[in-house]
């Protein structure tokens, strides 16, 4: 199985982009992994944020085969313990999927097409965070999934 990680617009912060890379780095020894990056989008200034997610999510759909299974990083999806979300990717893996996508939208959201293509929705909590952290967080929690599924000492109950 793949993983693709896609996200709009590059990561800024050095220390989040560094963070990013040592987990990337852990998690390609479990499974082909790799982030996409979608450009921010140019000359926004004058467009609502309606039209600012519409345009965004057309880049993101040209991105999806029609077999990938996506499954959207949203503060109305569902909240996972760690322990849940490995099984959750677990139940991934055995459904032999070929292509596992997730994916973070730009500062307003998904446009209504993203949500329709959707596979899912996860929530990494209740609270709010940049999409440059949750780049970070979310990262760390798919290791830490790997390390759960593999019984490794990352994770400690």
């Amino acid at each position: 199985m793949q993983i693709t990680f896609t996200v709009i617009g590059k990561t800024n912060e050095k220390y989040l982009t560094e963070g990013i890379q040592i987990f990337e780095k852990r998690i390609a020894r479990y499974i082909n992994y790799k982030q996409q990056i979608i450009p921010d989008l140019k000359n926004t200034r004058n467009l609502s944020f309606k039209e600012i997610k519409l345009r965004e999510g057309e880049l993101l759909l040209k991105q999806l085969a029609p077999n990938d299974h996506v499954i959207l990083l949203d503060e109305k999806g569902k909240t996972f313990t760690s322990q849940a979300f490995a099984q959750q990717l677990q139940s991934f893996m055995n459904r032999n999927l070929k292509h596992l996508r997730f994916v973070i939208g730009g500062a307003y959201g998904f446009s209504d097409a993203v949500y329709k293509r959707a596979n899912g929705k996860i929530a990494l909590s209740d609270m709010t965070f940049s999409h440059q952290m949750v780049r970070l967080i979310f990262t760390e929690q798919l290791y830490r999934a790997f390390s759960i599924l593999n019984n490794e000492p990352y994770h400690h109950d």
